[in-house]
């Protein structure tokens, strides 16, 4: 089972409440695509900043061992260490990408995939804020006790209106 955190929108300027079409469901753990194609995974989820930063780090990464005389198989074996951390920290690269756009935290799910997971989660936001109600009605207050309060005597013990009324 996946969990899931999920990222709500920034209000738009006519929007009074978040639409539920640009919800983004980001799944923790590791990512099979950001290692294996790092830069085009960064592409695709529009992460520009997250970009430049992997390629002057990998660029300083590879000069330095160049120029300490490292090997080929080093550099290889650097490069794919790199990409394998890119790959196990995808979903915090996501997270951090949503939150710099203006993004805001709004739950975790869990489900067995994407679908199961979004299906949970409206179902219980739904409840939560009533979205699918064209108004929320709230219940009248109760009405106050219809009955007169007695007098408040010191003679009275429990419910009986005089002491020895039960006899």
């Amino acid at each position: 089972m996946s969990v899931y955190n999920v990222y709500a929108p920034p209000l738009r300027a006519a929007d009074t409440a978040p639409d539920p079409e640009r919800f983004v469901f980001v799944r923790d753990g590791f990512s099979f695509w950001a290692f294996v194609v790092s830069v085009l995974w960064m592409l695709w989820h529009r992460m520009g900043l997250v970009l430049l930063i992997y390629v002057v780090i990998g660029g300083v990464v590879e000069a330095g061992l160049r120029y300490a005389g490292a090997s080929d198989l080093i550099l290889g074996a650097v490069a794919l260490a790199i990409s394998f951390l890119i790959g196990a920290e995808a979903s915090t690269l996501r997270r951090f990408t949503l939150e710099r756009r203006g993004f805001t935290a709004v739950g975790v799910v869990s489900g067995d995939d994407l679908e199961v997971a979004e299906r949970r989660f409206f179902d219980a936001w739904v409840r939560e804020t009533g979205r699918d109600s064209p108004e929320r009605v709230t219940p009248p207050a109760a009405p106050p006790p219809a009955y007169p309060h007695a007098p408040q005597s010191s003679d009275v013990i429990g419910l009986f209106p005089e002491p020895g009324a039960n006899r």
